[in-house]
């Protein structure tokens, strides 16, 4: 989720660094298709949540064949469905029990269509990927089966959104300082700034207003969450540096891929669920 500051912009793209009509309106789509399955039924959005980590993993099988690592994604994608599942109706012992029950099933399936070093290297593909996506998005789902979860839920994605968006906005209009050039030429000091401006005044708004907590909760969710979504955004982008990507898949137009939406917001997730779970013990 890169702002497009002028740092690195080649010459002649647009200083949006995107088509930002079609950003925009897929953009909503998605944030009334998550809201609107999050609102109609718990379970329609875990169902959204396993098939949006199924094509983030996807995307990510492809990408890292350019690098001859296959990833068992049989097995990845049906450790997904029970890990997203079993903590939602579990908890977190269920979200630990199936992400091993995850890694030994990518463990015996690789070994047995094929031993040797290729087993060990795809294995640990694997690792990293259930790492990375399905354990991430069960922090999500401890969100969501609390007693006001469809709320925790809902400040975590505008959380996201507006790190995205004010970082986006402030590095396109102000950009001028690369925040880690060697790694994301787009990102400028001036975007986190914008960040951090619309996460803090979302986080104090919907923690008073929806979730009738301490705003000092929302406070300091509004500015740890632009830390980790940055963090997450130049982790994904140092693979795709390593890949020789620029964007992880083409499913969303004016996004790149699933990934490329989702990299800052999985970081993010075990965060905001910590702070979240803490916050009942704060008087407002």
């Amino acid at each position: 989720m890169t702002d497009s500051a002028l740092a690195g912009q080649a010459p002649g793209e647009p200083r949006a660094g995107r088509n930002l009509p079609v950003a925009i309106l897929v953009g909503l789509a998605l944030l009334a298709a998550v809201g609107g399955s999050l609102y109609f039924r718990k379970e329609v959005f875990i169902g959204f949540a396993v098939l949006a980590i199924g094509a983030a993993l996807w995307e990510l099988s492809r990408a890292l064949r350019r690098r001859d690592v296959h990833l068992p994604l049989l097995p990845l994608w049906v450790g997904t469905a029970g890990m997203l599942i079993s903590t939602y109706t579990a908890g977190a012992e269920a979200l630990m029990v199936s992400f091993v029950l995850t890694v030994a099933g990518m463990v015996v399936w690789r070994v047995v269509d094929g031993g040797g070093i290729a087993a060990v290297r795809d294995a640990s593909a694997g690792v990293f990927a259930a790492s990375y996506l399905p354990l991430m998005a069960g922090f999500v789902m401890l969100m969501l089966r609390e007693d006001n979860g469809r709320e925790q839920v809902l400040i975590f994605i505008l959380l996201a959104v507006a790190s995205d968006v004010g970082g986006y906005f402030a590095g396109v209009l102000f950009g001028r300082h690369p925040l880690a050039p060697s790694v994301s030429p787009k990102k400028s000091w001036e975007g986190l700034g914008g960040s951090f401006v619309l996460a803090l005044a979302v986080g104090v708004v919907v923690s008073v207003l929806v979730l009738e907590i301490n705003p000092v909760i929302g406070i300091t969710l509004g500015f740890l969450s632009p830390l980790t979504a940055t963090l997450g955004d130049l982790a994904e982008s140092l693979v795709k540096r390593d890949l020789e990507l620029k964007d992880m898949g083409s499913l969303l137009p004016g996004h790149g891929g699933v990934l490329d939406r989702l990299d800052s917001m999985l970081l993010t997730a075990p965060f905001v669920y910590l702070l979240l779970s803490v916050a009942p013990d704060i008087p407002a």
